[in-house]
């Protein structure tokens, strides 16, 4: 790719003096050691790898370590490479170790490595851009990609992956296959790079639920269609009208769901990715934040840089926790906390996918934090009309019932994600009795639902559910 080659262009004559280290700044070690690969061709020289969380902890063991390499070295040029993850525990090692090789080596790095006495040029490592992915993959596919129906670049736009994975999208069978169905398998094998790398941050979801199942007024329907919409024209506004050319800030689709409990904000993030074939993962904000000063980047890094080859909707839970206005800075665990915060919204503005925030008290969230979201959703409190409209939709197709009044169900006033909890309390209930569901068991589930809730059944809402009231 142009931009690989330009930093390699960049990085030959620094490595071709002896004594010299690189550091390569980036979240994809592929990518890094396919550079180091290049470069070693060039340099005439072999590459090795290193793992930084493979160096022993035992400072003499280190030593030890170096005058072999020394030794090693010393017969033969080489080149190599020490790969530093986002958890590496091994810093004082890593130090030891880079402070008394003697040189030509490359650091790979998440993020920009700082050692004390020793010369490390860092130079960033690009990710690839539309175009650069956008030709991997015709030169991988060849013939096949002309058969895709211009599915191929709605998919490099989605998804952002290595050189090597794109080359290796070409085992991805394409026997006995229609176009649609080669176009599917490609989707799902680029949907599923990012799963290994997130799944220990974040909870995957299932998205089941579709547009119909979510009861919103039309005003909010209308904003969540419009963020569906720009998810689904990313590749056409950024890419081949050029928006994407002025600089990555901005680009990313950012939203804050705001609402009570139970008022379908998740649901609501479900339904965006289930239409668009896309994983969602949820990240408690509350578990996410820490303490320990810089914790907190470090973990919103580890998922944002994860998440982002698969192209995943990202749903980040209790936002206040993060959020929370701060009329002034007193001390230093402010600024950071206030750091913290510009990260988040830093990584969402250039995130190359869907990030929502969540939180059931928006009034506690800072103005200023809150512009630079794209979309901002009120989630109202659903009324009556809303609720019956809800308890229509709630039961499977398959599920036995006998003789409910949706009108009147609407009148228990509570949230959608009650109803669904009353509405699986009275299924039990008619399955136990041998009975399809009927307002009786859906009366028992309600009491049950109110007294977890520390209420009780008013008889407004239950009126009319009995003869002779």
């Amino acid at each position: 790719p142009p931009s690989h080659a330009k930093l390699q262009a960049e990085l030959l004559p620094i490595l071709e003096q002896p004594g010299a280290m690189v550091q390569l700044c980036g979240s994809d070690p592929e990518q890094a050691a396919a550079i180091a690969h290049h470069l070693s061709q060039s340099l005439g020289q072999a590459v090795y790898s290193l793992k930084a969380s493979a160096l022993p902890t035992d400072l003499a063991a280190v030593k030890q370590l170096v005058s072999r390499w020394q030794r090693w070295a010393t017969l033969a040029p080489n080149l190599l490479l020490i790969e530093q993850d986002s958890n590496a525990t091994h810093t004082a090692a890593l130090h030891l170790f880079l402070q008394t090789i003697p040189g030509g080596a490359i650091v790979a790095t998440p993020e920009r490595l700082t050692v004390p006495h020793c010369t490390i040029a860092p130079f960033d490592l690009p990710r690839l851009g539309y175009g650069e992915q956008l030709h991997l993959w015709e030169a991988a596919l060849g013939e096949q990609a002309q058969g895709l129906n211009g599915e191929l670049k709605g998919l490099v736009a989605q998804f952002n992956l290595s050189a090597a994975t794109i080359q290796a999208a070409r085992q991805v069978s394409r026997l006995e296959a229609s176009p649609q169905e080669y176009a599917q398998r490609l989707w799902n094998f680029c949907r599923s790079q990012a799963r290994p790398k997130i799944e220990h941050l974040a909870q995957r979801m299932e998205t089941l639920a579709t547009w119909d199942e979510l009861i919103l007024p039309p005003r909010e329907k209308g904003i969540l269609r419009a963020i569906a919409a720009q998810v689904q024209q990313r590749a056409k506004v950024y890419e081949e009208w050029g928006f994407g050319r002025k600089g990555q800030r901005g680009l990313g689709i950012s939203a804050l769901f705001a609402g009570p409990s139970g008022t379908g904000k998740t649901m609501a993030a479900e339904v965006i990715a289930r239409e668009f074939r896309l994983d969602l993962y949820r990240i408690d904000l509350s578990a996410v934040s820490s303490k320990y000063i810089g914790e907190t980047e470090k973990n919103l890094r580890q998922i944002f840089d994860a998440a982002e080859a698969g192209g995943a909707v990202l749903l980040f839970d209790e936002a206040d926790a993060l959020f929370g206005k701060r009329t002034q800075v007193k001390d230093s665990h402010d600024r950071h906390a206030n750091l913290e915060v510009s990260y988040l919204l830093q990584r969402m503005e250039a995130y190359q996918g869907l990030a929502i925030l969540t939180t059931n008290l928006k009034d506690s969230l800072d103005e200023a934090f809150l512009r630079r979201l794209r979309f901002i959703i009120n989630f109202p409190f659903p009324n009556q009309e809303s609720r019956a409209e809800i308890w229509r939709h709630i039961f499977p197709e398959a599920m036995p019932q006998q003789d409910l009044n949706h009108q009147l169900l609407g009148q228990l006033d509570v949230a959608g994600g009650n109803i669904r909890s009353i509405a699986m309390n009275a299924a039990f209930l008619a399955a136990h009795g041998g009975e399809p569901v009927q307002m009786k068991h859906i009366l028992e589930g309600a009491k049950a639902e109110y007294l977890k809730l520390g209420r009780s059944l008013t008889p407004a809402e239950t009126m009319g559910w009995r003869d002779g009231d």
